[in-house]
């Protein structure tokens, strides 16, 4: 949605549907119901007593149009882009809502260019389906020190003018419906390691972590730098957003809470201070704590201790390495993924953040939808953290079977439970 595009381009067809589409999302926005769930959000994240809250992500929106609700109807793919992110927020409040919140603006996207770390992913892919969906078999690209050079600090600049055009035709379009608010870098996806394994192979990072550990901590600390100096980067530009609102943050759900932005907050020039920040390594799934510490969180704490408060974690079980989280500054969500134990989860943080409790997608996947397993399944682990800050997010759903309904029924499910053990 950074295209240079002029307000002529967008024909007056395509903008009758985007003011069509907006005008429904205004009346949703409008109902009280949005500010109670802000509010609740923003008690889960300030660890005051709440009920669990639910929020869907990570849809197969290929599979999930009903009755035409997702088919775009205009031409011009800006236009297309925009109205695609319209009728899915819609299509969710219909019919998987679960405690999301619709606030009544739209956002207008800064165009920042960035020349990126230097190496693409080389890999060999077996393809599962028409969607994306793959595995993948990564080409190493880093075997010695002298690879370490291919690693790039990025180099960002801001089209201003280009930014200004697109906020000037969003809000042509949008401005007596919805606030138009100009967004520029409202947090970011912190996985140097998810970086550096599809540049160096699964296999040969994991052991060199063993046979070749100078080169592994190069290496980290050399992406992590890049990391760094790009956040800088953003920070002197004045092209950070808070995400303290309707914005996901890290692996889980909203961001609502009156902890952020900080002392010091100038809206003209936000700083990460002002920002949730977020981090995991996922590949690390088999590694000790003693290793992940050492070879992971403390190069990811140089960046965490960066922002206001953090997410850590996706879908990497981590109940049994809580005690070294507890190094992070600033720690408040943890990722409880399908994999971790949730009885031990509770017990190590024993209060102190909330959970990020992430459903398994499988029960949505299974040859026969059977909504009592699904039922009881998510009853059995909101039992276990009965008392605890809990939000439970289900994300990574690559199939529903192309039954939309199994999806629509688990959020309501999901609603009932979430209810019965407030």
């Amino acid at each position: 949605m950074q295209q240079t595009i002029s307000v002529d381009a967008v024909s007056e067809k395509d903008k009758a549907v985007l003011r069509r589409l907006a005008e429904r999302l205004a009346e949703i926005a409008a109902l009280p119901v949005q500010r109670e769930r802000a509010a609740m959000w923003r008690r889960l994240n300030d660890l005051d007593p709440v009920k669990p809250m639910v929020w869907i992500n990570e849809i197969p929106w290929h599979e999930m149009d009903v009755n035409g609700e997702l088919q775009p109807e205009t031409s011009h793919p800006w236009a297309r882009e925009l109205e695609i992110q319209l009728r899915r927020t819609i299509y969710q409040w219909e019919h998987i809502p679960g405690d999301m919140v619709i606030e009544p603006k739209i956002y207008s996207p800064l165009v920042i260019h960035d020349s990126g770390f230097g190496l693409q992913e080389i890999a060999d892919r077996v393809w599962v389906d028409a969607q994306g969906v793959a595995s993948r078999r990564f080409h190493p690209q880093i075997r010695d020190e002298r690879d370490l050079e291919k690693i790039k600090t990025p180099v960002v600049t801001h089209d201003v003018e280009a930014s200004e055009r697109i906020y000037q035709i969003m809000r042509d379009i949008f401005g007596d419906i919805l606030e138009v608010e100009q967004q520029g870098v409202p947090g970011v996806w912190f996985a140097p390691w998810d970086q550096l394994v599809r540049w160096w192979g699964v296999q040969e990072v994991l052991m060199d972590l063993i046979e070749r550990p100078a080169l592994i901590h190069a290496a980290i600390d050399r992406l992590v730098n890049a990391h760094l100096s790009r956040l800088e980067q953003w920070e002197q530009l004045g092209l950070l957003s808070l995400n303290n609102k309707n914005i996901r943050v890290g692996s889980g759900g909203y961001g609502y809470t009156s902890e952020l932005p900080q002392a010091g907050f100038d809206p003209h020039r936000v700083r990460a201070i002002d920002l949730w920040g977020c981090a995991t390594a996922q590949i690390f799934v088999g590694v000790s704590p003693e290793m992940h510490e050492e070879f992971a969180l403390r190069y990811e704490r140089r960046w965490l201790e960066r922002f206001g408060l953090s997410y850590y974690g996706c879908c990497e079980p981590l109940h049994h390495k809580i005690h070294i989280l507890r190094s992070i500054p600033n720690l408040r969500k943890i990722s409880i993924s399908p994999w971790a134990d949730v009885e031990t989860a509770v017990q190590e943080t024993n209060g102190d953040y909330v959970l990020s409790y992430k459903p398994s997608p499988a029960v949505l996947a299974a040859d026969e939808w059977d909504p009592e397993f699904a039922r009881r399944s998510l009853r059995e682990a909101l039992e276990k953290m009965r008392g605890c800050a809990v939000e439970v997010i289900m994300k990574d759903i690559s199939t529903v079977r192309y039954e939309p309904q199994r999806l629509w029924e688990w959020a309501k499910i999901a609603a009932e439970e979430t209810e019965r053990v407030s």
